[in-house]
């Protein structure tokens, strides 16, 4: 089983979370080192920072805030590493944490940034997604079995 280097809880605002952070710095702490070679599990919260939820609503996407964004899961030190070298990070696995084991799309309201389509979608719109396994399904995107 490989270990879980950083673990984050999902109750607990990513403020108040001393693992995670949303810029990188060098005055930012290493949370965790490690060896070159190890293997580890690193558990991340979503970029909103739990702004958005899993309901039926957009008005989440509507009102995110923009200023607390970009929540990231570290610094993690490489033992014999120093500033300017080259680290090599293989991606072994990706997935959810059981307890959140969902995602979303979602279009910006125009009054909150918009985005390249805002002239056709001025309003915020949300897919919530479930994940099973490889598969994703939305009971907010309808398929008709037509192909």
């Amino acid at each position: 089983m490989i270990k879980t280097l950083i673990k984050i809880d999902l109750n607990t605002p990513p403020t108040k979370q001393d693992v995670i952070h949303n810029r990188w710095h060098p005055d930012i702490p290493m949370v965790a080192y490690v060896k070159p070679g190890d293997e580890f599990r690193v558990e991340c919260i979503d970029w909103t920072g739990g702004q958005i939820k899993d309901d039926d609503s957009a008005n989440d996407i509507r009102d995110v805030d923009l200023t607390k964004v970009h929540y990231l899961s570290g610094p993690i030190g490489v033992e014999g590493a120093e500033p300017g070298d080259l680290l090599v990070v293989d991606l072994l696995d990706v997935g959810v944490l059981p307890e959140s084991a969902w995602g979303f799309t979602g279009l910006f309201d125009k009054k909150n940034g918009g985005g390249f389509l805002t002239d056709h979608y001025p309003d915020a719109r949300k897919a919530a997604w479930h994940f099973s396994g490889v598969y994703a399904n939305s009971r907010h995107i309808l398929h008709t079995g037509a192909a």
